[in-house]
């Protein structure tokens, strides 16, 4: 029996990893079509609270340094307008409010619906044991031995009753972490808390300029060193990972915001923490599609998404990498890292922020 179940549970990991579970998107709470990644929310010249002005500009998206990931590059020249952006990520006790006001559900409290489920997996793929589709989400859960960094089914744990409240699983709960960045939520969910508090999700473009701080080719937001003068500048993995975080900077998981320091814009957590759901489509060609341009005015991403490792999936942009990135592994702590994320998901290490647009 045992074995069975341990077949089971990387039989689910391996089919959530693609694509997550489908949400009953927020129409019903805010009687409006779902917004694209077009979409924008304008307000006066006022500062809101929390957010601070990104000045907008002309810079060279992407990278073409060679110690990067192949999505990232070529670089490319893009423009975006001045915009708001949250200061910090969505923190759980701000996510919690929206959801007493609306009563919203989110994606993990909901059981999953197979014929929706099976639209983004490739066909011929069994349905998963009933007692399987369960509402719950994908838990990081270190092993205890040395294992090979090529299965990521070995430190994901398919865990039933694993959400925005309970993080870690059922009896886990937000004592101690309203002031950290509200995690296993949906593209979805953040776009129905986005649209609740009046604002949207940030491009990949807004996002990467605002992470940059004003600066052009430095590798990481705050300069070209990682731990200047050894401060630690971001909530990362220090150790062998997966199995033996060190926690250098203090933290296994997930940091309160603003414990770390701002970027040259005030925008804090902003590399690490948790990584953060942007409104573009994930196409793993649109780089190369963009860099036959001269210059690219406030692009909106692809038309539609393309992963070549999972073909069937609809995943967005996530950036900046979270505080399971490790030097030797994923190595996504730099304001050019990017990967896509099934629109469906949630993790023990994604959240997101918001940001609004300017009236001239």
């Amino acid at each position: 029996m045992a074995e069975l179940n341990l077949k089971l549970n990387r039989i689910m990991i391996k089919i959530v990893m693609r694509f997550f579970f489908y949400l009953i998107a927020c129409f019903a709470f805010f009687n409006c079509s779902r917004p694209g990644p077009t979409s924008k929310t304008t307000i006066n010249d006022q500062a809101p609270a929390g957010m601070v002005w990104i000045p907008g500009g002309e810079f060279s998206m992407g990278t073409d340094d060679p110690e990067s990931y192949e999505v990232e590059r070529p670089a490319h020249r893009v423009k975006v307008d001045g915009f708001w952006m949250d200061a910090t990520e969505v923190t759980n006790e701000q996510f919690k409010a929206f959801v007493d006001a609306t009563q919203y559900v989110t994606t993990a409290e909901k059981k999953p619906d197979w014929e929706l489920l099976k639209k983004q997996v490739p066909p011929g793929t069994p349905k998963p044991a009933e007692e399987l589709l369960v509402p719950g989400s994908l838990v990081f859960t270190p092993p205890a031995y040395a294992v090979s960094t090529e299965d990521y089914t070995q430190w994901w744990a398919w865990t039933p009753g694993a959400n925005w409240q309970h993080p870690d699983g059922p009896q886990s709960s937000l004592e101690g972490r309203w002031k950290h960045p509200v995690v296993q939520v949906s593209y979805d969910d953040a776009l129905a808390y986005a649209t609740w508090a009046g604002k949207r999700l940030p491009t990949e473009a807004e996002w990467e300029f605002a992470s940059r701080g004003g600066k052009e080719s430095q590798r990481y937001s705050w300069g070209d060193e990682f731990r200047p003068q050894g401060k630690f500048m971001a909530n990362t993995f220090q150790g062998v990972f997966p199995g033996k975080n060190e926690s250098e900077d203090g933290f296994a998981g997930t940091s309160p915001v603003k414990t770390f320091p701002p970027n040259p814009y005030g925008l804090y957590d902003i590399i690490g923490n948790a990584w953060e759901w942007t409104s573009d489509y994930f196409n793993a060609n649109y780089y190369r599609e963009l860099s036959q341009s001269k210059l690219t005015v406030n692009p909106k991403g692809a038309d539609k998404p393309f992963d070549p490792q999972e073909p069937f999936a609809e995943k967005r942009v996530t950036r900046g990498g979270s505080f399971l990135c490790a030097s030797d592994y994923c190595v996504n702590f730099r304001p050019s890292a990017r990967q896509g994320t099934a629109f469906d998901s949630g993790l023990s290490n994604i959240s997101f922020r918001c940001v609004r647009s300017r009236v001239p």
